[in-house]
């Protein structure tokens, strides 16, 4: 539980989360937060590893800085390591058919099963690979693309049980009707969409009107409703049964649009218009000028305005096709909807590296042993100094385990011990360690993985990270004391 700097609660174990609301001062710790974030982009997990596992090979460093081993050479060793690792990781991944929806499920329960929302493992890893599958298209080069950061979207509406949460294939976007009279129900409606505002438009620098008399104050509104009609006009002539702008709509435009039984919806997120753009086979309208036949959105069977709670949803379903989604998620207060989001997105993510890459390494700590294993062996094959760093980035891959044998409350140094002599001998690798009970188990019988897309991105930013910190030499502060800051010399002449 942390308190934010406005006062608000934010309750999480995501790791990511935890260090964005952490205020700290030092460039160094900066860097590893900046490193946490950039992970959480790129492939939405591991954003807690990388920071320990950076930190360990900073803490591994320390040493041979004092024994007066210059940092290039340890960040060369480094760079040798990390390309060691690179590459056995890709000898020991296994190849999972992403057709297969079991396997996939069971892949994204790994990765949420040390989240909060653990106990509904099944409904939570359910949306998140049908968010993803919906969101999934190729393109014109028959490569697959899944943009979950524009196409999916979460809406949290509070109330009701997490069960209750659903994958809506299409969109739902909080805004209702913008007169009590317009139609809140079409089947296979025509959309238009526009992203211009239907009023009369303003100056862009200050007018002064000089009025005289009367008549010229008349002449003057009836300008104004004629320039609001004659858009009202392109928009009736193109047969569209539904308006939605990212604009304002005047009470005139609503009045003639109302009359011709158009629905309007103002206001609209260029997020959702882009959404709505992709689900109806519409395209966004700068000007009412511009309308033409192409421009009319078709795909969408049914348009309806429902009430949830105490606000208005307004629903773009029955797509043929829908290449967007909304998530609707229930909850029973806004804390444990914020974590279910994050713990969605972890799992969107995860269902998205795997359909993409679709290759996984075992999970509990197991790959990390094994290239510790692996890295010992190879090390022998360089001059001392060398070897001896290697072996040192080695034992910190080992950091993995440790914490997690911490985590379950087992004996620390004889669990990791016990793994070591196991991960030895030949047919051990599927052995690690049970995040839970901290036991040493056959990790692939618990179904417990990690992506090798995740992993990669892992071992890539912590060594990179740490080898960017050890090639500083001094700290140059670019803020100057009050004390030491020189005052402006006055004029005497």
């Amino acid at each position: 539980m942390m308190l934010d700097p406005l006062g608000g609660i934010v309750i999480t174990n995501d790791g990511n989360c935890i260090l964005r609301e952490v205020d700290v001062a030092h460039p160094a710790a900066k860097s590893l937060i900046e490193l946490s974030r950039s992970q959480d982009e790129e492939v939405g997990d591991g954003t807690t590893s990388v920071v320990i596992l950076s930190g360990e090979f900073l803490n591994i460093a320390e040493a041979f800085l004092k024994n007066k081993i210059h940092p290039t050479i340890i960040v060369n060793c480094y760079m040798t390591a990390l390309n060691l690792s690179l590459k056995y990781l890709e000898e020991i991944a296994i190849e999972v058919d992403v057709n297969n929806e079991e396997n996939l499920l069971k892949a994204i329960d790994s990765c949420l099963s040390t989240k909060f929302v653990n106990r509904y493992n099944k409904i939570v890893s359910r949306l998140s690979l049908e968010a993803t599958q919906c969101v999934k298209v190729e393109n014109i080069i028959g490569k697959k693309e899944i943009d979950i950061k524009r196409y999916a979207k979460v809406e949290k509406i509070p109330g009701g049980d997490i069960m209750d949460s659903y994958v809506l294939k299409g969109v739902m976007i909080n805004k209702d009707i913008t007169h009590p009279k317009m139609r809140r129900y079409i089947k296979n409606p025509k959309i238009l969409l526009l992203d211009c505002t239907l009023e009369y438009k303003k100056a862009e620098s200050q007018t002064n009107v000089e009025i005289l008399d009367e008549n010229t104050w008349n002449q003057l509104l009836l300008q104004e409703e004629i320039e609001v009609k004659k858009m009202c006009e392109y928009i009736i002539d193109s047969k569209c049964d539904i308006v939605v702008t990212e604009k304002g709509v005047s009470d005139l435009a609503q009045h003639f649009l109302v009359k011709k039984n158009i629905s309007v919806i103002r206001r609209v997120r260029k997020t959702d218009l882009n959404r709505l753009e992709r689900i109806t086979g519409a395209t966004i309208v700068n000007r009412c000028d511009e309308i033409v036949e192409k421009d009319i959105g078709t795909k969408c069977g049914l348009f309806e305005v429902k009430k949830i709670g105490d606000d208005y949803y307004s629903f773009f379903v029955e797509c043929e096709n829908p290449r967007a989604c909304t998530i609707l998620l229930r909850g029973a207060t806004k804390d444990v909807l914020n974590e279910i989001e994050r713990n969605l997105h972890d799992g969107m993510n995860v269902a998205k590296n795997i359909m993409l890459e679709g290759k996984l390494l075992y999970g509990g700590g197991c790959t990390e042993m094994r290239v510790s294993q692996y890295l010992i062996k190879e090390a022998a094959n360089f001059d001392d100094s060398r070897k001896s760093v290697i072996e040192s980035v080695a034992s910190a891959f080992e950091i993995i385990p440790k914490i997690l044998a911490q985590n379950s409350g087992v004996n620390v140094v004889k669990c990791i011990n016990e793994l070591r002599t196991k991960h030895e001998k030949p047919g051990s690798e599927k052995l690690g360690i049970d995040g839970v009970t901290g036991e040493i188990i056959d990790v692939s019988s618990k179904n417990i993985w990690d992506l090798l897309s995740v992993k990669k991105q892992i071992y890539k930013s912590a060594i990179e990270a740490a080898s960017m910190i050890l090639r500083i030499d001094d700290v140059v502060s670019g803020i100057g004391k009050d004390d030491k800051i020189q005052k402006p010399i006055k004029n005497e002449f």
